[in-house]
C-alpha cells in the first residue's frame, strides 16, 4: 500500500539526534546519566553561569569520529559555533554546535533492501535541557506551570542529518532502524528510543510524481518510536497533498506528532540559519583530526551488521533478510563458528532460531556441532536434539553422554520400516487417501501418520527418514488392503 496518491511522491529526510554514551558530559565533569534526580548533575558549566569555560570531552570526539567512519564520512578539520536562541531548557541562551565545519560530511547508509540513502553530515552539539509542563495536555500552550531538569543539558550527541533520500514512510523506518543497529553495534550509545538517547526529527514535503523540485517541507520534531515514526510521515504527507488540492501550500514550520490523535500539530515558524546568527565559539578551540587519529578509528571498528549479515548469509546460503534476525539478536558469531566447523547450515540456523532465543548458555561451539552432526547423521531423531540442546544450554557437557543418559539411540531402519508397515496396513482408509491426494492434501494426511509413527517408537524416530520411507511407500504400485 502506497503512502501517497500514485501521482504523488513523498520526500523525506531525517535527522538523528543520538547521545553519545560517555561517563561525563560534553564540556563538563557532570555525570552523563538517564534517570537521576532532575537537576543533580548540573555544575557552572552546564548551566551557563558567567565566568565558566568550556573543556572538550575528548572521549566524546572519538565516539563522534568513530560513528562518521561507520556511515562512510569524510572526517574533517572543524569548529564549534554557538546557535543563539531563547528558550527556557538552554540555560546559556545559545547552543554550542558545529555550523560551517561539522567533524563528520558527506558519507551513506545502505538501506537492508539495498537503497543508499546519503549523508549531509554527522555533527557534534551539546543537548538541552528537559521541560515537563503541567496542567492541560502537557505542551506548552494550556498549562499551568512547567518545570525544567537541565541534567541533559549538555550531554553529548551527534546529529546525523540525511539527504532527502527516503520516498516512503517503511524507508524512514528502515533507515532509523538501521543506524540504531550501527550505533548500538559501535557502543557509542545505548540508542534509547524510549529515554530519549535517540530522536528523529523528519523533514516531509510532496511533489507531483516525476518531478524533480523540492517543495516547502515541514519538520516534525522529537518522535521517539518507529512506529510513531512511520505514522507520522504519512499523515504529514498527506496534509500537504490535501492543502495542495484545495489550492493552498503548507507553510514551513516544526510540528509535533500527536500520537493520542494520530495527527501533527502546529508548534512554530521554522527558522533559517540567520535566525539562530552562528558565529565560531570563542571559548574552543578548533578540531584539528590527523591522518594517524583516523587510520586508528578505522582500525578500531567492528565488523557492522550489514557485513555481519552478508557474512552469515554467504556462509549458510540463505538471504541477508534471513540472516538478520540472527544477527540482531548477537548470535551470529556463534552460527558462522558452528558452520564452519561442519555443521549442516539449515539445522543451525533452525536450532538458533526456534530453541536458543535465549542464548547459548553453557554449551560450547564444539558441542553444538556435534549435536548437529548426531542429528543430521540420523543418531538422533528431531525431537531428541532438541532435549539434549536444551540440557547443554542449562548444564553444559557432552552430547554423546547426554543422549546416553537419556537413552536415546538412533532406530534400526529395518525396525523404523516395519513400524511404519504396520500402521499403513491397520489404517486402509487413510492410506488411500494418502496414495491419491494432490500433494497439498498429502500433506496434510501426512501428519496423521506421523503422529502415529512418533506415538509407536515414543519420539525415537528420525522425522527425515520417516517422510522418506513415507514418500517412497507413496510412489511405489500401492499394495491391496484387505
Amino acid at each position: 500500500m502506497s503512502d501517497v496518491p500514485e501521482s504523488w511522491e513523498l520526500v523525506c529526510g531525517l535527522e538523528v539526534h543520538c547521545e553519545l554514551a560517555t561517563v561525563t558530559k560534553l564540556f563538563c565533569g557532570c555525570r552523563n546519566h538517564f534517570g537521576d534526580e532532575p537537576n543533580t548533575n548540573v555544575c557552572p558549566v552546564c548551566l551557563g553561569l558567567p565566568g565558566s569555560l568550556p573543556v572538550l570531552n575528548v572521549n566524546a570526539l572519538e565516539y563522534a569520529m568513530k560513528l562518521g567512519r561507520a556511515l562512510h564520512c569524510t572526517v574533517n578539520s572543524a569548529e564549534f559555533a554557538r546557535k543563539n536562541y531563547f528558550y527556557p531548557d538552554m540555560p546559556k541562551d545559545y547552543q554550542v554546535t558545529q555550523y560551517d565545519q561539522p567533524t563528520n560530511t558527506a558519507g551513506y547508509l545502505d538501506l537492508p533492501a539495498g537503497k543508499r540513502i546519503g549523508i549531509v553530515r554527522a555533527h557534534i552539539e551539546e543537548d538541552t535541557g528537559k521541560t515537563s509542563h503541567g496542567g492541560g495536555d502537557g505542551r506548552i500552550h494550556g498549562a499551568e506551570y512547567s518545570l525544567v531538569d537541565y541534567n541533559r543539558s549538555g550531554v553529548p550527541l551527534v546529529e546525523i542529518v540525511s539527504e532527502p533520500d527516503l520516498r516512503s514512510a517503511d524507508e524512514a523506518k528502515a533507515y532509523v532502524d538501521e543506524l540504531r543497529k550501527i550505533v548500538l553495534a559501535l557502543g557509542v550509545s545505548d540508542a534509547k528510543m524510549e529515554e530519549g538517547s535517540m530522536r528523529v526529527d523528519a523533514n516531509v514535503s510532496v511533489r507531483p510524481r516525476g518531478s524533480s523540485e523540492l517543495r516547502t517541507r515541514c519538520e516534525i520534531k522529537n518522535i521517539n518510536s518507529l512506529s510513531s515514526l512511520e505514522r507520522a510521515i504519512r499523515y504529514e504527507a498527506n496534509r500537504h497533498i490535501g492543502l495542495y488540492d484545495s489550492g493552498e501550500r503548507p507553510h514551513q514550520e516544526t510540528r509535533h506528532w500527536d500520537e493520542e490523535h494520530q495527527r501533527t500539530r502546529a508548534g512554530r515558524s521554522k527558522e533559517n540559519s540567520d535566525d539562530y546568527r552562528y558565529f565560531p565559539e570563542p571559548d574552543l578551540l578548533p578540531l584539528e583530526p590527523s591522518h594517524v587519529d583516523i587510520e586508528r578509528i578505522d582500525a578500531s571498528l567492528p565488523l557492522l551488521p550489514a557485513a555481519r549479515r552478508a557474512r552469515l548469509a554467504d556462509v549458510a546460503t540463505v538471504t541477508a533478510e534471513r540472516a538478520g534476525l540472527i544477527v540482531d539478536r548477537g548470535q551470529d558469531e556463534f552460527a558462522f563458528d558452528a558452520i564452519r566447523a561442519g555443521a549442516d547450515p539449515a539445522r543451525v540456523l533452525v536450532h538458533i532460531e526456534q530453541n536458543l532465543k535465549d542464548g547459548f548458555g553453557s554449551m560450547g561451539v564444539d558441542d553444538f556441532v556435534r549435536l548437529i552432526t548426531m542429528e543430521t547423521q540420523s543418531k538422533l531423531s528431531a525431537t531428541q536434539t532438541k532435549q539434549v540442546l536444551a540440557e547443554l544450554v542449562a548444564h553444559g557437557g557432552s552430547p554423546e553422554v547426554v543422549a546416553k543418559a537419556k537413552g536415546f539411540e538412533a532406530m534400526d531402519s529395518g525396525d523404523l520400516e516395519a513400524i511404519i508397515d504396520k500402521i499403513i496396513t491397520d489404517n486402509p482408509d487413510e492410506w488411500q487417501r494418502y496414495v491419491k491426494a494432490d500433494e497439498k492434501a498429502a500433506n496434510k494426511i501426512y501428519g496423521f501418520f506421523a503422529g502415529l509413527v512418533m506415538k509407536s517408537t515414543h519420539g525415537k524416530a528420525d522425522g527425515k527418514a520417516v517422510r522418506d520411507i513415507f514418500m517412497r511407500r507413496r510412489a511405489e504400485q500401492p499394495p491391496t488392503i484387505l
